[in-house]
């Protein structure tokens, strides 16, 4: 039996960090990797779609994402649609899951306890649901299927072994371990929840269709498993993505004039498309006339957001400190004052910047 697996798409996703207009951007383009995964599963012949959770932003989904979820999917027909809702697409009383009337191939896990569903061909599909944003159990706990065959499982969940590299701001969800998959009489289990891709021994995550903030670089996709009744699997990946981002840092520091830092972001982004995040550190002359809104406007061929980190211009304190100036006094007083370093350094710059009527320079450190 040939199935096809999609997670983590996070239809309406807010984009927070990002203009509105490259939000709204970054949105569609989640509608288009979504439509080219269900393309690929139609093109696939698959017997089933399964969908491991986080298919849309609970807060934000909207009426018109309702409706394209729900021709998309009984466009799919013949083939089923077995979604297992997570922790931002939870089974509550207000889920889409709830309120649209799905297409006869469409099938919901309700239920926050693994419930089996036969798919044919000697093979059976266990699946639960997220019923609240936090706090959900692992599936997996006390599990234990009673009788042979080929078993699989859908759900939303972070696997221990995985956790510690998705990042400091990933949440646990529905923990599990991989050996609790085969000690529950599983053959494999189809995840979400983790974005970049992972191939497991016995679990897959395949990945956000899309990149969902900077950083995440590995791409995801739809997964086409191909099962066979005693239970091998084979897997294979396709890649949808329509958007890459890029998170780059660049070191600016002993630049003397705008134009040298625009140069050393366009080395640092050639050859690059999408949307990049650029990251500015260093000591500059005093004398630059920096705006980020230059530099991002100075790259072709890619859409560019500039912020600063321990950036800062590098005046030579101790020369200043010299002065019989109400510059150098103010640098003597701060230098004196009974401040943390980091906290005194970017008080003085600050305070120079001002006393030169300048504005154009985060400072930061």
């Amino acid at each position: 039996m040939r199935l096809a697996c999609i997670a983590d798409v996070h239809l309406d996703a807010s984009f927070a960090q990002l203009p509105a207009d490259v939000a709204r951007s970054r949105r569609q383009a989640i509608r288009e990797s979504f439509r080219a995964a269900l393309r690929h599963a139609h093109e696939e012949q698959v017997a089933a779609l399964l969908v491991a959770g986080d298919l849309y932003e609970h807060d934000r989904v909207s009426r018109d994402t309702a409706n394209f979820l729900r021709d998309a999917f009984a466009a799919l027909a013949p083939a089923r649609v077995l979604i297992a809702p997570g922790n931002h697409d939870w089974m509550g009383p207000e889920s889409l899951y709830r309120l649209v009337q799905w297409s006869d191939n469409v099938h919901v896990f309700d239920s926050d306890r693994l419930t089996a569903v036969p798919l044919g061909d000697g093979i059976t599909l266990w699946g639960a649901a997220h019923l609240r944003p936090a706090g959900t159990p692992g599936f997996l706990e006390n599990f234990r299927i009673g009788d042979t065959g080929c078993h699989l499982a859908l759900f939303h969940g972070s696997e221990r072994g995985q956790f510690a590299f998705q990042g400091a701001d990933k949440v646990e969800h529905a923990p599990f371990a991989e050996r609790e998959v085969q000690a529950a009489g599983l053959v494999h289990a189809f995840v979400g929840h983790y974005h970049p891709p992972i191939d497991g021994r016995s679990y897959t995550y395949p990945g956000s269709l899309e990149p969902l903030r900077f950083g995440e670089e590995r791409q995801g996709g739809i997964v086409i498993a191909e099962v066979a009744p005693g239970g091998r699997i084979e897997r294979a990946r396709i890649v949808v993505t329509q958007t890459r981002l890029w998170d780059e840092r660049v070191d600016v520091g002993g630049a003397t004039n705008a134009h040298e830092i625009v140069e050393r972001v366009r080395a640092a982004l050639l050859g690059k498309d999408g949307l990049a995040r650029v990251t500015l550190t260093g000591e500059l002359d005093p004398e630059v006339d920096l705006r980020f809104e230059d530099v991002a406007r100075s790259v072709d061929g890619i859409h560019v957001l500039v912020r600063a980190e321990n950036l800062s211009p590098a005046y030579d304190l101790d020369e200043i400190a010299q002065e019989q100036t109400v510059r150098g006094q103010f640098v003597r007083d701060l230098l004196d004052a009974d401040l943390d370093d980091a906290l005194k350094q970017r008080a003085i710059v600050t305070g120079l910047r001002a006393l030169e009527g300048r504005d154009d320079l985060e400072v930061e450190t």
